[in-house]
């Protein structure tokens, strides 16, 4: 949802309102006064000394994303290069670099999450379908070689209790 929101307020609202909406906001709107919820970035080289924004939600969004695989590769007991963690992380890095090509292409204020999201999410999306885990990571239980059809691991049930009663899972339906 926030995906389409970034993409409607820059992109889409200038037909409404003849300027970007959420670039006015995140500058101040000509009050001098700036949004807390945004990263300046220096943009070095550029003659007119203006800055890169970057909103809150661009940083927050995807770390949700990224925390949770850091978490669920630690309740796997991932390596970092074994894991999810690692790819989204790079992921994210990437979809940064699109986001500063484009906005040094398009010399407009660009959505972050437009770049991001497929970067990170995708990414996500593709190495868990591969690895046939995608039920796994979106129910939020370990993905262990152990692991039995009907959810069970091969240390029986209880195994899969602990694990609702420690918070990392819920029970089988």
């Amino acid at each position: 949802v926030m995906f389409f929101f970034d993409i409607f307020w820059v992109f889409i609202s200038p037909l409404f309102f003849h300027e970007s909406v959420m670039v006015r906001v995140a500058t101040g709107g000509g009050t001098g006064e700036a949004v807390p919820m945004l990263l300046r970035v220096p943009a070095f080289g550029d003659p007119f000394g203006n800055d890169r924004l970057l909103g809150f939600g661009d940083i927050a969004l995807p770390g949700l994303l990224v925390s949770y695989l850091r978490r669920h590769d630690l309740i796997s007991r991932r390596t970092l290069s074994q894991g999810y963690f690692l790819p989204a992380l790079v992921g994210y890095f990437v979809g940064l670099n699109f986001t500063i090509a484009a906005l040094c292409i398009m010399r407009m204020g660009q959505p972050a999450l437009l770049y991001l999201v497929p970067c990170t999410l995708g990414t996500t999306l593709v190495l868990a379908s591969r690895r046939g885990e995608a039920q796994l990571l979106w129910d939020g239980l370990p993905a262990k070689e152990g692991l039995i059809a009907n959810g069970d691991h091969e240390d029986g049930p209880s195994h899969n209790k602990a694990l609702v009663d420690s918070g990392f899972g819920h029970p089988p339906l």
